[in-house]
């Protein structure tokens, strides 16, 4: 259970500036202004401070919570800017595009890729049906040392899925200016994308009152894992 006792605001606010967070591209001085016209005084600091003390809780129990994801595999890497220097963000997607994992490597080489397939098999507990990356040659090496019999398929196109999976990630970085380390760039987007997958219903493909019951669902249990009174201000 999220202790809220030493905190000045209700758990309500917390949790409320928490999902404002990761379920857009805004910053803490946004989130701020934001809740300020709710008539809510509250330091963009302190905003920090709650995201930094009970995200990673938050998103473990709803990973926890989430059904199995795809069974077919989308990987791509690119670079980012950590500290002012090239690191590579490695992300794996499914065919629904939800996010399967994430990690932050120094380099782009056989050994970066192989701990990167031996973190994805262990959290996603499953061997898909297909991988599908660029040409990167690093990607079939690791493959090829892990010893997986999974078919490996090379097209630059089909793998556009993964690519734009990365576009958030480019906007929040934006956003933070930077980021500052490897381990906290590796803490923010694991439970980003956690929180982003709970949130994700692919509106396009549903009818509004379906997408509307899903979406219902969905704050029912972000409301049980942060531990909040589920407030029907519909009423």
């Amino acid at each position: 259970m999220n202790n809220y006792k030493r905190f000045r605001y209700p758990s309500q606010i917390i949790s409320h500036a928490i999902w404002l967070y990761h379920r857009f591209t805004l910053s803490f001085r946004d989130i701020e202004e934001i809740l300020a016209c709710r008539g809510i005084v509250v330091s963009y600091e302190s905003i920090r401070q709650w995201c930094l003390k009970f995200t990673p809780a938050f998103a473990k129990s709803l990973k926890k919570k989430q059904g199995s994801l795809g069974d077919e595999w989308y990987l791509d890497e690119v670079f980012i800017k950590i500290n002012g220097k090239l690191r590579y963000l490695w992300r794996a997607v499914d065919q629904d595009g939800s996010e399967l994992d994430v990690i932050v490597t120094k380099r782009r080489d056989k050994k970066a890729a192989i701990k990167f397939f031996k973190k994805l098999f262990k959290s996603q507990h499953m061997i898909p049906r297909k991988i599908v990356t660029d040409k990167l040659a690093s990607y079939k090496a690791a493959l090829d040392e892990i010893g997986s019999n999974t078919p490996h398929i090379t097209d630059q196109y089909k793998n556009n899925i993964a690519e734009i999976s990365h576009q958030k990630t480019r906007q929040q970085q934006r956003q933070m200016r930077q980021f500052k380390s490897i381990a906290q760039t590796q803490r923010f987007l694991a439970s980003h994308g956690v929180i982003n997958n709970h949130f994700r219903q692919q509106r396009h493909l549903l009818k509004a009152k379906h997408y509307r019951e899903i979406r219902d669902r969905a704050f029912e249990q972000w409301t049980q894992v942060t531990c909040v009174q589920n407030l029907d201000t519909r009423k």
